[in-house]
């Protein structure tokens, strides 16, 4: 009986991908593309490790991964709420195509990371702009299932790809991962490319400038309660996810002596969490709220890798890590739901643009301290540390959702009224169709400080195009 329920409510949850069909697009284009992506990262690895023999390309090539998603949300994060963002999902895929379409006739380490370095361009904006459409491709009151929907398979190609890339690369060479992924690409287009552009935007952008744009997706995360919550509860959280990250190789073969295969069991487990935790997270919100589910699932992931290190072997382990990723799957589909629900349509895509970039930025500095401690203290500690700064995000969780009611029938009109209230903040009202000339701002104040920047870079761009027509020889 119970495993009858169980399959009914699995049928009526997949079956949003036919109640919406534009979401079932968006949701094949991520399988397909998703599974490509984690075939090819493995076989870049493998690829540059080859080629040089190296730690530091291997690392060069990771940053080149996810750096340039820092600078798309601090310098270009409008541009997803001002441009289509169908055509620009289509974009990034047909340029992630060509990538990993000229990869396989890169000639030198150098070449491979640039390219990379180009992919996760293309992969942020892509992100960003699906993410920031997916509340307009379903029922409100369907959002919570699809992004557990969307982030299930996600975390399902991170099991699966790289061991198909790991295959390949062994049968064959790396160009064959990196053909498959462009494929992936040129499919995902197709898909997308059959969603309305009206079902992806339900409001559209003011916009004031592009710098103008920049400092009002700052202060929007700031001024907003659920944006600022998922910006200092998960950079916490990051913290620990950065320790977690380096010390798991050496924890499993060296403290606890369970060598390569023990190694992959640990990250095994985490796979399997992460996509048990994503998937049960939408009936665990229905039951409990978004309050308690946020500070739970932290919980659940500081308790979990906590246990984890302290465990005596690697087969006592692997439970705990599946728990603490279970927590880590769950957690961000809360921080999605916040996000997406904290922050109006017209200014939703600058808005996850920054957290992102801010995530990375966190984890970039956390991972290189995290080396240093697994060097200095030991793995096993660094492990229980990562407990801790997640277990302290938490209690920052609870504290800064105060505002949240704990009912989940209240939860949605307050994010709703957040939203509102931060964005009226940002743009006066419309005068005719015109946007007025912002107010000065108090002197002194962040607000202004933002304001000022803004204004200072729009001036020296200004400037530069006036040289710029001044210098163009005069036409006979």
């Amino acid at each position: 009986m119970l495993a009858s329920t169980v399959d009914v409510e699995s049928t009526r949850r997949l079956g949003l991908m036919r109640r919406a069909p534009s979401f079932g697009l968006l949701f094949l284009a991520t399988a397909g593309s998703s599974v490509g992506t984690y075939v090819a990262a493995v076989a870049l690895t493998l690829d540059v490790k080859a080629r040089t023999g190296s730690g530091l390309w291997v690392a060069g090539l990771l940053i080149a991964d996810f750096l340039p998603i820092v600078v798309i949300g601090f310098l270009l994060g409008p541009l997803v709420d001002r441009l289509s963002r169908r055509r620009l999902m289509i974009a990034s895929d047909l340029i992630r195509f060509g990538v990993f379409a000229a990869l396989p006739f890169a000639g030198s380490a150098t070449a491979i990371v640039a390219l990379a370095g180009v992919a996760g361009v293309a992969t942020g904006l892509f992100r960003a702009a699906a993410l920031a459409g997916l509340p307009n491709l379903v029922p409100d009151d369907e959002l919570t299932n699809a992004n557990s929907l969307l982030q299930t398979i996600e975390t399902l190609a991170w099991m699966v790809g790289p061991l198909l890339g790991t295959a390949m690369v062994a049968l064959w060479s790396p160009s064959v991962p990196y053909v498959i992924n462009a494929v992936t690409f040129l499919l995902s287009v197709a898909l997308i490319a059959r969603i309305r552009e009206s079902q992806l935007r339900s409001e559209e952008s003011v916009t004031e400038g592009h710098w103008r744009d920049v400092a009002q997706g700052i202060r929007l995360v700031f001024g907003s309660a659920p944006l600022r919550t998922v910006l200092v509860v998960w950079n916490i959280v990051v913290i620990g996810t950065a320790a977690i990250n380096v010390s798991e190789v050496f924890f499993t073969t060296d403290v606890l002596n369970a060598g390569d295969v023990g190694f992959g069991a640990f990250v095994a487990a985490s796979g399997l969490g992460l996509a048990v935790g994503s998937y049960l997270a939408a009936p665990a919100l229905a039951k409990v709220g978004l309050k308690r589910h946020y500070a739970g699932s932290i919980a659940l992931m500081a308790l979990g890798i906590a246990a984890a290190a302290l465990s005596p072997s690697i087969w006592f382990a692997l439970p705990f890590v599946a728990g603490s990723a279970a927590g880590n799957g769950a957690a961000i589909i809360c921080n999605q739901l916040l996000v997406q629900r904290g922050a109006p349509d017209r200014y939703r895509g600058r808005a996850l643009a920054f957290i992102m970039s801010s995530n990375y930025a966190v984890l970039g500095l956390a991972m290189a301290a995290a080396g240093v401690l697994t060097d200095s203290v030991g793995p096993r500690w660094v492990l229980l540390g990562a407990g801790v700064a997640i277990l302290v995000a938490g209690f920052v969780s609870l504290g800064m959702t105060r505002w949240l009611p704990a009912s989940r029938d209240e939860q949605q009109a307050v994010l709703g009224a957040q939203a509102d209230a931060a964005a009226s903040h940002l743009v006066p009202a419309l005068d005719g169709g015109r946007v007025p000339t912002p107010k000065p701002a108090r002197e002194g104040s962040a607000k202004g400080g933002l304001e000022r920047i803004a204004v200072l870079l729009e001036e020296i761009e200004s400037r530069r195009e006036l040289e710029a027509r001044r210098s163009r020889p005069a036409p006979d």
